[in-house]
């Protein structure tokens, strides 16, 4: 059964971010960037596509909740026989590779846990290979990616799985500590879990004190931040605008772009919200990553580049995952034709284009250039024609300059 989008919580370190649902299963995860392959892919398509669950064995009573001024998630899972809390999180402002860290601490009586671990490199298509470090620990690898697990409770194989079970009593803690690296690398060395937990909320903590934002809703903003800075990415002061890509606006639509990118709008949004609340030092690297980003010709500025800056953002289409409830899947590629009209001249054109299926081309009409380029600085109107039916949005990049004040046009096939 699809889970609900409004019930997957981010944990993050700024740099990449997973999604947790509400039973414990991380559905959601690309290493080493927010934009790499997804290796936990179950959100846009079923478990076999890469998830990682931990939860009670038989039914339990859940609620969950951040820690106070941190991006740290708990979960409590409460039974008949006792009680305990998953602790999720990402350390922030580490040293060493990207790590995610789950904890289940016993509170009360004894809890027998299951865990189900499933990875899956590239979008949830490649199987990697798994081998053990030690008794406990485990090494997948998929070409230049690696994973190590490195935990205190039991895992098995199963098939193309790893599965546990263990028990928790009140006062004992399960680790489990997932890090990246590359495969061509040494694997990333242990660490303390419980010492990261702790340096993680005092750094998100200390994040939390430069807030300048006070009144009755202080709280709520506060968590709105974190999630903003939660989806910076620090090591080039690029601000991707989501966590995740091909989500549908509505079930089934179109709309499902690929938010993981710093898009310029977006960004800008998320810049005012810090900056009025104090928090200038994401705006001064944010305005470093700018000018790095458009560096150049004016007439080169794009509405959206890579995190750190990068121009060719190929867009892709992953057949083997249907998409949030099926709502990537089928139809046409779309041809579509383009005639310009002029007042004083014959029309230009047909410029043809290609929109694959499900996708979305941003096309900007001063680029056009066969069979011949549009003229700058006069006006015209234009007849798209396309051989499926088709979505077009128009905006104007900037008015104030005319080289970029042509239309610019987003189209692509519906249902």
């Amino acid at each position: 059964m699809t889970k609900r989008i409004e019930d997957y919580a981010l944990i993050g370190d700024c740099e990449s971010a997973a999604l947790v649902a509400r039973d414990g299963s991380i559905d959601w995860l690309c290493w080493p960037r927010f934009d790499s392959g997804a290796l936990f892919a179950a959100l846009l398509g079923t478990s076999e596509n890469g998830h990682w669950s931990v939860s009670a064995a038989e039914g339990a009573a859940t609620r969950r909740r951040y820690r106070d001024g941190t991006l740290i998630l708990e979960t409590d899972f409460e039974t008949g026989s006792g009680a305990v809390t998953l602790i999720d999180f990402m350390p922030f402002h580490r040293e060493g590779p990207s790590r995610l860290i789950r904890l289940v601490q016993g509170r009360s009586g004894e809890v027998e846990m299951v865990t189900e671990f499933l990875l899956r490199f590239d979008y949830g298509l490649i199987i990697p290979w798994v081998t053990r470090m030690d008794c406990k620990g485990l090494q997948a690898t998929a070409g230049p990616d690696m994973v190590v697990l490195h935990t205190n409770a039991s895992v098995m194989a199963r098939g193309y799985k790893h599965c546990g079970v263990f028990t928790v009593r009140a006062g004992e803690t399960a680790s489990f500590v997932l890090s990246y690296g590359k495969s061509f690398e040494p694997p990333p060395p242990r660490i303390d879990p419980l010492q990261a937990l702790e340096a993680t909320e005092k750094a998100w903590r200390h994040w939390c004190q430069r807030c300048s934002s006070g009144g009755p809703y202080s709280q709520a903003v506060q968590r709105s931040l974190i999630t903003l800075k939660g989806l910076t990415y620090h090591p080039t002061g690029g601000i991707a605008a989501a966590a995740t890509t091909s989500l549908p606006e509505e079930v089934g639509g179109i709309r499902n772009w690929d938010y993981r990118y710093c898009w310029l709008r977006d960004a800008t949004f998320t810049l005012l919200a810090l900056m009025n609340s104090g928090y200038r030092q994401e705006a001064e690297q944010w305005r470093t990553w700018l000018r790095r980003a458009v560096a150049g010709s004016a007439q080169q500025v794009q509405i959206v580049y890579g995190l750190a800056g990068e121009r060719r953002l190929v867009e892709s289409t992953i057949p083997w995952l249907p998409g949030y409830e099926n709502s990537n899947a089928g139809d046409r590629d779309a041809d579509v034709e383009i005639t310009v009209y002029f007042a004083e001249r014959d029309p230009a054109g047909p410029y043809r284009l290609k929109v694959p299926a499900r996708r979305t081309r941003h096309v900007r009409f001063n680029d056009l250039k066969d069979p011949e380029p549009i003229p700058a600085g006069t006006d015209y109107s234009s007849v798209i024609v396309s051989s499926v039916p088709v979505v077009v949005q128009h905006a104007r990049l900037d008015t104030r300059q005319d080289a970029l004040a042509l239309l610019s046009t987003i189209a692509y096939p519906v249902r």
